[in-house]
């Protein structure tokens, strides 16, 4: 079980040589929430970041002999993100604007009073939160976990054993093909576990080359390779005491696997170029639509990292196997859609919502979502009908009123119209469509204009 997580943007490093300052500072901080760790002067600071992630740093302008002014430069090429606060008994103008030059963001002259402390520290507190939460909205994490249910028995009980895996610290491997909730899943998990208060973060593993991926996860420092210009932190110092998703885990290339099975046994890691060992306190969960078991008899997934994965399983059934739900889905996507751009559809008519139901659906949720937010912009009326859909008519939906499958007995026209239908609507980009086809994008552009999509 994970400890009680430390809010964002409240973990404080405090450097000063007084050792009854720091007593005193530590209090007053605790008892107002905050995670408080001293150093009495530069290496022990710098010991203390290679071992830890901090928010903010109290920095004494003289630590002993030792210039905070020549130590601040040092701590922030070690933690760029670090907020850090000069405080000293000097209450000059001159040594507060050298301080700022050198990248110190407030100035705290001493004695300092525990309200003027507080008022500081909180400050700067909101200020790396504000920070972190544009990080996870660039992940696009901060929607809450959602309320999820299912009218599907395999479904309904895989999210009770996604409810109870949340509880532990336990590794989770989520599988389903692609479209079908696995990120919306794990950020589910991330909610209903203990870890909630902290952050989420994710590695989209195909997206990067290894050298790239390998900076992204673990971090860099300055020079490592062409263009590291400043020291990087990598998603696992991000998602410190919250959980770390590996998206695509599949596409993680082989060469760096023995690395990350290091970090998933032991959750130790080496930023790109820096020799110093670290630890991070994080939840992994990893998902893909590959089969890793099949990867691994190939020798393109190792045997090892595998097992270390696949503690908890949680295997999504595709949309097809669940049209249950469709309806339910194909509901709560028009509303979101339809409030956002503000268009006129409130409801789906029950021979639409039947030809909606009837699809195969081969992008699943993201073909649903794709194909109703199309609906939501493009119907001019209070209620969707089949002629508003994008996937309506014999070219998609057999006599018999299922989904067109190979083998129906319709024309090969008819049969490519909805192969090509299906496939644009599912994949992220035209591009991508034509090269599932196997077709050059400019006769997938004359196969959509031929059948009006």
């Amino acid at each position: 079980m994970a400890e009680q997580p430390i809010q964002p943007g409240r973990r404080v490093l405090l450097v000063d040589d007084d050792s009854a300052l720091l007593r005193n500072y530590r209090w007053c901080l605790e008892d107002a929430g905050f995670h408080v760790v001293s150093a009495q002067n530069g290496e022990q600071a710098r010991q203390r970041l290679a071992q830890n992630v901090f928010d903010m740093c109290f920095l004494d302008l003289m630590i002993g002999e030792e210039s905070g002014l020549d130590l601040l430069p040092l701590l922030r090429a070690d933690a760029p993100w670090m907020r850090i606060v000069m405080s000293t008994a000097e209450d000059s103008l001159q040594t507060a604007v050298t301080a700022m030059q050198k990248g110190a963001v407030d100035y705290l002259t001493k004695p300092c009073p525990p309200d003027r402390l507080l008022l500081c520290a909180e400050r700067q507190s909101e200020a790396r939160r504000l920070e972190l939460r544009i990080e996870q909205l660039k992940d696009g994490g901060d929607a809450p976990a959602p309320e999820f249910s299912s009218a599907h028995p395999a479904m309904a009980r895989l999210l009770e054993t996604a409810r109870q895996a949340a509880a532990s610290d336990a590794t989770i491997l989520i599988l389903g093909e692609s479209g079908t909730g696995k990120n919306v899943v794990a950020r589910a998990i991330h909610q209903w576990s203990e870890r909630h208060g902290s952050n989420f973060a994710t590695v989209n593993c195909p997206s990067l080359s290894a050298e790239l991926l390998e900076s992204e996860l673990f971090g860099h420092t300055r020079g490592a390779f062409t263009g590291a210009s400043d020291n990087r932190q990598g998603r696992v110092q991000i998602a410190d005491r919250g959980t770390l998703f590996l998206d695509e885990i599949g596409d993680f290339p082989l060469s760096l696997q023995p690395k990350l099975l290091r970090f998933v046994q032991d959750r130790e890691y080496e930023r790109v170029g820096d020799p110093v060992t670290r630890k991070a306190d994080v939840r992994i969960i990893a998902a893909t639509n590959r089969n890793l078991a099949e990867m691994v008899k190939a020798g393109t997934f190792r045997e090892d990292l595998w097992y270390r994965l696949n503690v908890i399983a949680l295997e999504l059934p595709p949309l097809r196997e669940r049209r249950d739900d469709i309806a339910g889905f194909a509901e709560s996507f028009l509303a979101q859609f339809v409030a956002a751009y503000r268009r006129p559809a409130r409801r789906i008519d029950d021979e639409a919502m039947a030809q909606l139901v009837a699809q195969d659906w081969p992008g699943n949720l993201r073909e649903l979502r794709n194909v109703i937010e199309r609906v939501s912009i493009l119907c001019p009326e209070e209620v969707v009908r089949p002629q508003h859909l994008p996937v309506t008519g014999k070219a998609v939906v057999s006599e018999s009123g299922g989904a067109l499958r190979v083998g129906h007995p319709v024309s090969l026209e008819a049969l490519e119209r909805a192969h090509i239908e299906a496939i644009v609507a599912s994949a992220t980009t035209l591009d991508a469509a034509a090269k599932t086809l196997g077709v050059d994008a400019s006769t997938l552009y004359r196969k959509r204009k031929q059948y009006g999509l």
